[in-house]
């Protein structure tokens, strides 16, 4: 009698398929299939994605989906993640303003103060004033070059110069001193004219000094205490700028919007823990720890996370189908990081890097939800479906199937959103715990801090190593080896960071340097990956000490990652600890274990389930 059996891992990035061949109770073949999670994990909109996984296994075994007699899927726990800023600040100028800009090529050095003005307005200055020109596009940089040149010659003091084109060089090589030049200031329509105006340009390889620091500029403009506080942001935008220019009107008022961080409460069966955002992901931590059984987390009422866990009960709410008092968060993983927050009222899309806090929330879920997508998938395929063992069990048998491992064993299990991680001792006990956090957390930390805006690209950034195009024939790889081309590079890579992909290279569109890029990358996998498996070894562990343990087996979509194998092996040898990642079935690598052990799992319980009967 042959049986066609699958176990299928939903999980918060991929759907993976073992899918096996059952010959008179024994397994005969075995093939893994793959796709994309459709929706969040655990509802619904899964279907199509377990459908697409299904049918990638059933093809490598050249049988049709509806052969299947029975489809086991795992127990999902969604984890979905966000930010709880620090403080949020919003600087709304009311007809004061105050800009910062960093054009590529700025002309000149130096720094410029004096009021706007029109360079086409010059005849009718006053020549005791001291200014700086504002240049629209209409006018040319040979123009704009001779019209200052002659102007000093005539005793005007022009002290610098704000471009709408990309002209600063042009004409800072045609003048007959040296002046800061900013370009490329798209909205030059909105400068404010007659208005005290500070320039400043560094030289090549060197940053701004006054403008990036609030004394500075409220030396410029004689700012008092409050004012001087109220400018932060601005200063804090222009920090590594080679360039900046910041324009103040004496009329209006600076008016200033803050939304607390707020609180976090950990609700525990005993008692309860709060902890203020704004101390940091340290002590929120520290309340997470603090509770040994989690039964809610939540936020202060109109704050920042307060506002960010509600829409994450909504949110889950409306896609389980539960009644959003029914919603409950089981876990949370903070980290501190920065994020770059535009300046509100800036004429050039200035951001300032503002202190936040990362974090993921894992939701409790209900079997009750499970049950119904397993009928809905049930009955679109019309297949028995079941749902198997929790997802860190199911991991662990997998991970047995990996040559060289026994019990006893502790298998990491790091996926998309959680990390989860499961102990069996000698005679298969086994304790699993799931945490929030994982490797989207880590793609969310460096697009947030890189402000990249592109999840896609973060993710690939977390996941390559990285090179720098040094000429249209030579590459610079991250650890320092260089490799030569016969045939010349794309003139359009050349200067510029990349991202050596398996399939070929991808260009970084950000100006952050290699080292930037490579050190905010390996940070974020510190803060989320090494310090979650250090929690989840701690929670495992029956003393609370991890030297307890001897191996660990690293599995997951994260495992593939090219170098958090070789970061979590130099961790816990400091414990004592052999890691290292699995090779689930012997061909799947650190994948499809949970899927392998869904299938295993129906396996043992058909082989219990004979002895059984052999017994009776």
């Amino acid at each position: 009698m042959i049986k066609y059996v699958a176990g299928v891992d939903i999980g918060n990035a991929t759907t993976e398929t073992a899918l096996g061949k059952i010959e008179n109770g024994v397994l005969t073949a075995c093939v893994s299939g793959i796709s994309g999670t459709t929706g969040i994990k655990g509802t619904k909109e899964n279907i199509q994605g377990i459908i697409h996984s299904l049918k990638d296994a059933t093809g490598k075994l050249s049988v049709e989906l509806s052969a299947l007699d029975l489809i086991r899927i795992n127990e999902a726990t969604p984890v979905i993640g966000d930010f709880a800023m620090e403080t949020i600040t919003e600087t709304i100028i009311t007809e004061s303003t105050l800009i910062g800009h960093n054009p590529d090529t700025p002309g000149g050095i130096g720094l410029g103060i004096g009021k706007t003005i029109l360079i086409t307005e010059l005849d009718h200055a006053d020549k005791t004033e001291k200014y700086i020109v504002v240049v629209p596009e209409e006018i040319d940089f040979l123009d704009a070059a001779r019209i200052i040149n002659d102007k000093w010659n005539e005793g005007y003091e022009i002290e610098g110069a704000i471009l709408k084109k990309d002209d600063g060089v042009l004409v800072s090589n045609r003048l007959n001193r040296v002046i800061p030049i900013l370009d490329e200031v798209e909205v030059i329509g909105r400068v404010p004219l007659g208005m005290l105006c500070a320039v400043e340009v560094a030289a090549p390889g060197s940053c701004i000094d006054l403008l990036s620091n609030p004394y500075g500029i409220a030396t410029v403009f004689q700012l008092n205490p409050k004012e001087t506080k109220q400018i932060v942001p601005i200063a804090k935008a222009l920090i590594g700028n080679r360039s900046a220019v910041v324009i103040k009107t004496p009329a209006g008022e600076i008016k200033e919007r803050r939304i607390p961080a707020g609180e976090i409460t950990v609700h525990g069966g005993q008692r309860s823990y709060m902890a203020s955002v704004d101390r940091g992901a340290r002590e929120i931590m520290s309340v997470v720890e603090k509770v040994n059984e989690i039964l809610d987390i939540t936020g202060t009422q109109g704050t920042n996370v307060g506002g960010m866990l509600e829409k994450v009960r909504a949110e889950m709410a409306a896609l389980t189908e539960q009644d959003y008092k029914d919603v409950f968060i089981k876990d949370l993983m903070a980290v501190d990081t920065i994020v770059p927050k535009e300046v509100q009222g800036n004429l050039a899309n200035e951001f300032a890097m503002e202190k936040a806090v990362g974090i993921a929330a894992m939701v409790k879920t209900h079997r009750l939800h499970m049950e119904r997508l397993a009928e809905a998938l049930s009955e679109e395929l019309r297949i028995p479906i079941e749902i198997g063992g929790v997802e860190g069990s199911m991991a662990v048998l997998g991970a047995l199937t990996t040559p060289g491992t026994e019990k006893p064993l502790l298998v990491l299990d790091i996926g998309a959103g959680s990390t989860d991680a499961c102990f069996i001792d000698e005679k298969g006990n086994t304790k699993p715990i799931h945490l929030a956090g994982a490797g989207n957390m880590v793609t969310m930390l460096i697009s947030a801090e890189l402000g990249l805006d592109d999840f896609k690209l973060a993710e690939d950034i977390k996941k390559y190593p990285l090179a720098r195009v040094e000429s249209l024939y030579h590459i610079r790889h991250e650890d320092g080896s260089v490799q030569f081309f016969e045939e010349p590079i794309d003139s359009k890579l050349y200067a510029r960071t990349i991202i050596v992909k398996p399939e070929g290279w991808k260009a970084v569109k950000t100006k952050k340097p290699l080292e930037k890029i490579k050190q905010v990358r390996r940070e974020a996998k510190e803060k989320v990956l090494i310090q979650n498996i250090l929690r989840a070894l701690r929670k495992v562990s029956i003393t609370g000490n991890i030297n307890e343990f001897e191996h660990v087996v690293l599995v997951g979509g994260s495992s593939l990652d090219f170098e958090l194998g070789n970061m979590v092996t130099e961790v816990l040898s400091y414990y004592g600890i052999i890691s290292g990642k699995a090779n689930v079935r012997s061909t799947e690598g650190p994948r499809n274990a949970v899927a392998t052990g869904l299938l295993l799992s129906y396996l043992r319980d058909l082989e219990e389930h004979e002895v059984r009967e052999r017994r009776i």
